[in-house]
């Protein structure tokens, strides 16, 4: 019986860079097959910008659905909670590390809005940025 060979891409990079100019050339197909790596590491990037699984598959030169059946398959998880749960730790951090106000925090995390954020916030974690703010300066000063 032979082995399955990884599926050879004929997907033309230039239309990836056509579609999606700012985010650059499509991930090279010899990654697309055995790793998610190079495609979080490209998301990890951009936490601050609106990325659909649409544009991670195109990116990864697969379906939308291979992609999700990557992410489950290797993460455990669908593409929209991965980038979700690395948001809400950016806002974390941001919360952690910085006074800026919540909305820039919201922004900067790709989250869109303070109102979006707290919301997002309290599902994770239930409680709010501001809560979670304070929480870790007393705990800090301790």
């Amino acid at each position: 019986m032979a082995l399955l060979q990884p599926p050879q891409s004929t997907f033309p990079l230039a239309c990836a860079t056509e579609v999606f100019g700012d985010h650059g050339p499509a991930i090279p197909a010899r990654y697309a097959y055995d790793s998610l790596a190079p495609l979080l590491e490209w998301l990890a990037g951009r936490l601050d910008q609106s990325v659909s699984v649409a544009e991670m598959a195109v990116r990864s030169q697969v379906s939308a659905r291979t992609l999700t059946r990557r992410f489950t398959e290797q993460l455990g998880i669908s593409p929209g909670r991965w980038l979700l749960d690395r948001r809400i730790a950016a806002t974390r951090a941001l919360l952690e590390e910085t006074d800026l106000p919540v909305e820039t925090i919201a922004r900067r995390g790709g989250l869109s809005s303070a109102v979006n954020l707290r919301r997002r916030f309290h599902e994770a974690l239930r409680t709010t940025p501001a809560a979670y703010r304070r929480a870790f300066r007393v705990d800090e000063a301790g």
